[in-house]
């Protein structure tokens, strides 16, 4: 599992926006998150008729990383890492599989694939709190 640093998780930010606006501070700071760990971005929010995928990109190593961003104000129904399910994960893969055979990928067909999923929480002061999943599913 990797988090913002081994010792606490990574802020990012305040309030800006309304409710709304949460969802897409929460995929921004993902990729914020990413970036800084040195991962290249690859594709943000690829849609097709079967559903759409949060993140796509590349690891240090020349992993692709498909990510589930779930952005939450509260745990009141469960943590945002839980509110990815089985049938969540099997969307996923086909998503992934759709995105490798029409992106424009330069080479990614033949890299290894990995799920992750971030789940980030607002905090009382309005900042986000990112919590990542390496290699969930």
């Amino acid at each position: 599992m990797a988090v913002g640093s081994p010792d606490q998780p990574f802020l990012v930010g305040h309030a800006d926006g309304g409710r709304g606006q949460l969802g897409l501070r929460g995929e921004e700071a993902v990729a914020e998150w990413y970036r800084g760990a040195g991962y290249t971005g690859v594709g943000r929010n690829w849609r097709c008729r079967d559903g759409e995928i949060d993140l796509v990109a590349v690891d240090p190593g020349g992993v692709l990383v498909v990510c589930e961003v779930k952005t939450r104000t509260s745990t009141a129904f469960g943590s945002p890492l839980d509110a990815v399910t089985a049938a969540k994960q099997k969307r996923l893969r086909r998503l992934a599989a759709r995105w490798l055979s029409e992106a424009p990928t330069g080479g990614a067909k033949t890299r290894p694939v990995r799920f992750d999923v971030a789940g980030v929480m607002e905090d009382r002061t309005g900042a986000l709190v990112i919590e990542i999943v390496d290699d969930a599913f």
